[in-house]
């Protein structure tokens, strides 16, 4: 999962890679891109060319895959973000909080954190990708003012949120 929506992000775009950490360790992450579309292209160069020679295609897709085997059919055949959201919605961020850091406000700051940062780069608008099934997820980034968006295509599970960012 890491080799999917942290490491190259951190690995490839540090100044955007924040951590939350508490008394036990690091407990959380916010991470992104200002500009989806030269991202999918760069990881197409330089991050996922060593993994696909390290975890093999797991074959014809089945509902048999384990957890892993669907990871590595996305190293090898990774989602693309549909193109009028990344048109739109150029920046994309992820979050991920560890339960013992939820329902505290981390992920607020994180957030508040990373679309600042994203802001002073000249981002002028972020999207994220929500897995649809995920209720508490859908309603956190509402919260966080991102509201729904209409995918011209894409992946059926997934549900896409986009916000602007205007100086303050």
């Amino acid at each position: 999962m890491g080799h999917i929506h942290s490491a190259p992000y951190a690995r490839l775009e540090p100044d955007l890679a924040l951590v939350a950490e508490d008394d036990t360790g690091v407990g959380g992450f916010a991470v992104g891109t200002i500009e989806t579309k030269s991202w999918e292209a760069r990881l197409e160069r330089e991050w996922w060319p060593h993994l696909r020679t390290q975890d093999p295609h797991p074959g014809e897709a089945s509902s048999d895959w384990t957890a892993d085997q669907k990871r590595w059919a996305i190293i090898h055949h990774p989602e693309r973000t549909p193109t009028n959201i990344a048109q739109e919605y150029p920046a994309h961020m992820h979050l991920n909080l560890l339960p013992r850091l939820r329902h505290q406000g981390h992920g607020a700051m994180l957030v508040q954190a990373w679309l600042e940062i994203a802001r002073d780069k000249d981002a002028l608008a972020v999207h994220v990708g929500i897995n649809r099934t995920n209720v508490g997820a859908l309603r956190f980034w509402a919260r966080c003012g991102f509201q729904p968006l209409t995918a011209d295509h894409g992946a059926k599970r997934t549900a896409w949120m986009g916000r602007f960012l205007i100086a303050g």
